[in-house]
């Protein structure tokens, strides 16, 4: 098992996707306190999804060590977008505890944005100024 674990070659960004998957498709407990705080749903997508954006950022840039190319931007939006996606598709068709809804996968889609914007901010002016001088 813990070969297995060592040849994991991003393991921030599976563990993140499959926290994602897991907390859209269990049960939600209903909370009185937050019912009261507006679009909290909506809040919680967003910053799901723009977790698994700097997770997939961190994999790459930090652990492998490696210069982002501008197909892995892209990819830092697109991956967290269409998993979004999936998961609104999975609520609406194949849970009975969960409804998919469209505002939450343009959360998931804004917060995949916010994430790629916070990762190219981090990545342009700390990493590469602070860690790549060479």
């Amino acid at each position: 098992m813990t070969v297995f674990l060592k040849n994991i070659k991003y393991p921030l960004t599976w563990l993140v996707s499959v926290v994602v998957v897991v907390l859209s498709t269990v049960p939600v407990p209903e909370v009185p306190e937050l019912e009261d705080v507006p679009f909290f749903d909506k809040w919680v997508h967003f910053v799901m999804y723009a977790s698994l954006s700097v997770a997939i950022w961190m994999d790459r840039r930090l652990i492998c060590r490696r210069v982002m190319r501008p197909l892995l931007w892209v990819f830092l939006f697109v991956y967290p977008s269409v998993m979004g996606g999936l998961m609104e598709l999975v609520q609406a068709y194949l849970t009975t505890c969960r409804s998919g809804d469209w505002v939450d996968f343009y959360a998931d889609m804004f917060g995949a944005l916010l994430g790629l914007i916070v990762c190219a901010s981090v990545d342009r002016w700390v990493v590469r100024k602070h860690f790549d001088r060479t």
